[in-house]
């Protein structure tokens, strides 16, 4: 059997689309913001046209463990998994549901989760129920990240399902265990799977000397009279800097040929990120709400400086490193998902690829088809040319009255496969208009 490659999915929380130089971040006043990420991306492959599954948090996870539409289980209805969800039944990640750590797992591989789960709470649900055989990180949404509490107060900080009390920047610990598990897998035969899902750049507003402020917005995790852009892409330059830290361990123990890396967002960017060209961001179906950086790094297979317009999102990542693996999908949960291994071997490589969205808040519904965006919100249509159009300002709906109509057929077909959004699905909204302006 042909060597089987390491594999290692790094996920930054609420990173806009330009908040890295290789998507065209401007240098901070420290310099540049993602010199490791930018690193990467210029030796491997660079995705321009690569979306998230949601704009919103745990919906995305959802799609990533199970390289499915999110929308065929309940948990992801919610927008998103709330702290009052702890005790649930029905709000998570069902472990009898096959997921990407599950089906590596049972070819083989090492699992380990390092970082946020945002999938419910133990003991209904959890990691090491899903196919990981260790975790280390926070169960729900945001924590803060020195106190390791979520928005309730509540110590969030686990070692496999027992509560973790450790002293730290909660960056800093998640790198410096991803760190020690290469350490260790380097050590062994088999292949791993480790999934990094880093709580940066999410709100609070902390960098790593910002601790005494944690006493301070402990009752509001938001921080709404916090941050700032400085802060902001320090938070970012921090993890980029904990990337760096794995990269150095893979070269160490010459792993790094034959690892996979990928990196992207679990949804657009937030209050300080940098989304442009795009419009909207956090829970909003246009571009700035899903389009998110996707960098893959495989130098045993990717050739260097590749850049593709491949429409892709969350869930065909996942099915691209089952791909890789050589392992095949369970076949009584069919993968929505669409393996990319051509294009990782050919970066002028396309292929048709439509992309479904739905929103509870605002009633959002989007398809991307080609260059064409079909995109509806609070009961308003438009059509947008997305190569010509970025920043979908100009409505193409009443130039192109067929185009339109078909597409919208095409997003109701699709979303009669889907099950009906739950009367009691909720809406979890961290702040309005009255905090801030929106666009």
């Amino acid at each position: 059997m042909p060597q089987r490659p390491n594999l290692i999915f790094i996920v930054a929380d609420d990173l806009g689309f330009a908040d890295l130089g290789c998507y065209g971040g401007r240098d901070a006043a420290f310099g540049p913001v993602s010199p490791v990420l930018d690193g990467l991306a210029a030796n491997g492959i660079q995705f321009t046209q690569g979306y998230a599954n949601s704009p919103v948090c745990s919906p995305t996870r959802f799609a990533l463990m199970t390289a499915r539409y999110q929308y065929r289980l309940r948990g992801a209805a919610e927008e998103p998994i709330n702290s009052k969800s702890r005790g649930s039944t029905s709000l998570g990640l069902p472990p009898a549901h096959p997921t990407l750590p599950s089906l590596l797992r049972d070819a083989g591989y090492r699992t380990a989760l390092i970082g946020k789960w945002h999938l419910g709470f133990p003991p209904a649900f959890g990691p090491l129920r899903s196919g990981y055989e260790e975790f280390f990180g926070p169960m729900s949404g945001g924590v803060d990240y020195f106190t390791h509490c979520d928005s309730s107060g509540r110590h969030d900080l686990w070692s496999g399902e027992e509560d973790k009390q450790e002293d730290g920047y909660l960056t800093d610990l998640l790198s410096r265990r991803a760190v020690d598990y290469v350490e260790r897998m380097a050590q062994q035969q088999a292949p791993f799977f480790l999934s990094l899902h880093y709580t940066a750049p999410h709100w609070p507003w902390e960098t790593r000397e910002d601790a005494a402020k944690a006493p301070a917005i402990k009752d509001n995790l938001f921080d709404l009279a916090g941050g700032n852009i400085h802060t902001y892409r320090r938070m970012i330059h921090h993890m980029d800097e904990g990337i760096g830290w794995i990269m150095a361990a893979l070269q160490k123990h010459g792993i790094a040929e034959d690892t996979l890396v990928v990196f992207t967002s679990d949804n657009g960017g937030e209050r300080f990120s940098d989304n442009w060209p795009l419009v909207g961001g956090k829970m909003d179906l246009t571009e700035g709400g899903i389009r998110v950086p996707w960098i893959a790094h495989w130098p045993q297979v990717i050739a260097s400086g590749g850049q593709s317009a491949q429409p892709c999102m969350t869930m065909d990542w996942s099915a691209t490193l089952l791909d890789a693996a050589g392992v095949a999908p369970d076949a009584g949960y069919p993968l929505d998902g669409v393996s990319l291994m051509p294009v990782l071997r050919d970066a002028t490589k396309r292929f048709a690829r439509p992309l479904h969205w739905r929103m509870n808040h605002r009633g959002q519904r989007a398809l991307r088809e080609g260059d064409w965006k079909y995109l509806q919100v609070d009961g308003n249509e438009y059509l947008f040319n997305i190569p010509g159009d970025e920043r979908e300002r100009a409505n193409l709906g009443k130039k192109h009255p067929e185009r339109l109509a078909a597409m919208r057929q095409a997003w109701q077909d699709w979303n009669a496969t889907m099950p009906a959004i739950p009367d009691d699905a909720t809406v979890s909204l961290g702040y309005s208009t009255k905090d801030m302006p929106q666009r």
